[in-house]
């Protein structure tokens, strides 16, 4: 069976185009809806989320120090430390307990 590339990227293009123009056609004015407004609210949150939490684990040598690194930022900026005492905490963390572990 021999494959189209050229109807993979027009199919890949008609999503996309639709996810983009759909929402924008479709919906003319204010959401109020207490839900819908909610879940659009949290989205970028999630996705960025997402996206960073798997790298906090792997990349380091061991899962556990990004662990530890995860829960020493949590509590640090639960408790109002700034971005740069956090990740710096994060880092040291990390580079104490790597040298315990390996």
């Amino acid at each position: 069976m021999e494959h189209n590339i050229y109807v993979y990227i027009a199919v890949m293009s008609a999503v996309t185009v639709a996810i983009r123009i759909l929402p924008l056609t479709l919906i003319r004015k204010q959401v109020s809806n207490r839900f819908i407004r909610s879940f659009l609210y949290y989205v970028p949150y999630v996705t960025l989320a997402v996206m960073t939490f798997p790298t906090i684990l792997y990349s380091t040598q061991t899962p556990a120090s990004g662990g530890l690194a995860l829960a020493a930022g949590t509590l640090l900026a639960w408790n109002g430390a700034s971005l740069f005492k956090v990740s710096a905490a994060c880092c040291i963390v990390v580079f104490l307990s790597e040298m315990i572990l390996i």
